[in-house]
């Protein structure tokens, strides 16, 4: 008959040939799935709102207001992304190996000497994903390649556009999406024994129509 002493070192080395053991879980996210995703957002939460501001103080200089537009008291100059506009809808695609976001969106602005103007329209944007080692996340930024403009009544459109691309490009990016620390997850087993997942790297596959975000774990 085997001691005490020996059968619990046999029961303490039992899991360590596990450790060494790697596994790969994924996770295939479609188009369906951002598209359900982005409508439970707009619909119980508030819409995505950033300032248009110009002045990093966040002074604005004095202006004067012409016939047809209000003044500044009136004028938030803020950008609203907004889930639908003319018939574009704020949306994830996957195309040619590419991360499509459309994105439309309300907003104003106050041109000097003219006054409050308000515009509408929706961005061309280009979603690229990368690997933060530093922090271990998967994030996301949003790369605005065309803005189309209306509703501004031929009032700065030009300079509204490259305002437009350029606060969308800075005030939403980056956007953390995983973060690789918090996937590990513990797997019950027999008694109270119980095998974590600790993962340890992630990396993402694009697909016409979705995307495969790869978790590698290690079995602990």
């Amino acid at each position: 008959m085997k001691s005490p002493k020996l059968i619990l070192i046999l029961l303490l080395s039992a899991p360590l040939s596990v450790f060494s053991q790697k596994a790969e879980v994924t996770i295939s996210l479609d188009e369906a799935f951002f598209d359900s995703a982005l409508e439970a957002v707009f619909q119980k939460g508030a819409p995505l709102e950033f300032s248009l501001a110009r002045n990093q103080d966040g002074r604005a200089e004095p202006q004067f207001a012409l016939a047809g537009f209000s003044n500044r008291a009136e004028c938030a100059e803020t950008i609203k992304v907004l889930r639908e506009i003319n018939g574009v809808r704020t949306a994830v695609r996957f195309r040619d190996g590419k991360i499509m976001a459309p994105l439309a969106f309300t907003g104003s602005y106050e041109p000097p000497f003219i006054g409050c103007v308000p515009f509408n329209g929706w961005a061309e944007s280009v979603i690229d994903l990368e690997l933060d080692q530093a922090s271990h996340k998967l994030i996301a930024r949003v790369r605005v390649v065309k803005v189309n403009l209306s509703g501004t009544g031929g009032v700065g459109g030009t300079v509204i556009a490259r305002l437009v691309q350029s606060s969308i490009d800075k005030r939403i990016n980056p956007v953390d999406l995983l973060e690789v620390a918090k996937l590990n997850f513990t797997l019950p087993l027999r008694g109270s024994n119980t095998l974590q997942m600790k993962a340890v790297g992630i990396r993402h596959e694009l697909q016409n129509g979705s995307i495969n975000v790869v978790i590698s774990y290690e079995f602990v």
